[in-house]
């Protein structure tokens, strides 16, 4: 591929990542089951978390919290990701004891890792739950 091309496509793809602008992170606690596409986990974060806000971030997980979906509105229309662990799970909040929870990016990190992102908190202080 020529120069021109892979400067073209680094210009893309930085344009692309500020389409994907994320604010806030949203944690749904109640499990999904993963063949939800775009409407149906659209409907579930309304009735969740009463609308679908610009540059916020909805991760949602199935019963094993082995996969993840990642519905974003971008202010235009809404991205979805998904992300699936081969081995073990994600470690996901308990649905009896939150509606759901807000993340912070180091959390979402930690937690898209496998990691307890529940102990990491402001300036990377470990916290007792």
């Amino acid at each position: 591929m020529a120069a021109g091309g892979s400067c073209k496509l680094r210009s893309v793809a930085a344009r692309v990542v500020q389409v994907i602008r994320v604010d806030a992170i949203w944690l749904a606690t109640e499990p999904v089951d993963m063949r939800a596409g775009f409407d149906t986990l659209l409907a579930r974060v309304i009735k969740v978390f009463g609308a679908a806000q610009p540059h916020h971030a909805y991760l949602f997980a199935n019963r094993r919290a082995n996969r993840i979906k990642v519905l974003t509105h971008d202010g235009i229309g809404t991205w979805l990701a998904a992300r699936r662990l081969h081995q073990g799970s994600f470690v996901w909040a308990h649905p009896a004891l939150h509606g759901h929870l807000s993340l912070s990016d180091e959390q979402l990190a930690a937690l898209v890792l496998g990691l307890p992102w529940q102990r990491v908190g402001p300036d990377g202080v470990i916290t007792v739950l």
